[in-house]
C-alpha cells in the first residue's frame, strides 16, 4: 500500500497557541533567529520590567518546566550574560528581576 500523498499536514496547534501567547506578552518575540535563544531573550526582556517576573509568568513565556526556568536563571543569564539577578518575595509571590550593575 502507498501512502496517500494528497493528505495536507496539519499544524502543530500548540506552537501556534505558544506563538500567539508570546505575541501578546512579548511585542518582539517572533524575531530571533534560534528557538532557544528567542526564549532566553523573551525571559531577559521579562526580567527588565520594574517588577520583574514571577517563575510561573515565565514558564508560560517559554513553555518549559519549573527546573528548566531555574536553571536557566542560574546558569545563562547569571553566570554566562554576567547579569545581576534580584530575587524578591511580594504579595504575589517570590519574583525575579535584572538590577542595574
Amino acid at each position: 500500500m502507498s501512502k496517500n500523498k494528497s493528505a495536507t499536514i496539519i499544524p502543530n496547534i500548540t506552537q501556534r497557541k505558544r506563538t500567539k501567547q508570546m505575541a501578546e506578552i512579548l511585542p518582539n518575540a517572533g524575531q530571533e533567529k534560534s528557538a532557544s535563544a528567542s526564549k532566553i531573550e523573551s525571559i531577559i526582556i521579562l526580567l527588565r520590567r520594574p517588577k520583574g517576573a514571577t517563575l510561573e509568568e515565565m514558564m508560560e513565556a517559554t513553555g518549559w518546566q519549573r527546573h528548566s526556568v531555574h536553571g536557566t536563571l542560574s546558569g545563562t543569564i547569571k553566570k554566562k550574560r554576567g547579569l545581576p539577578l534580584i530575587t524578591e518575595f511580594g504579595e504575589h509571590g517570590r519574583s525575579y528581576r535584572i538590577g542595574t550593575r
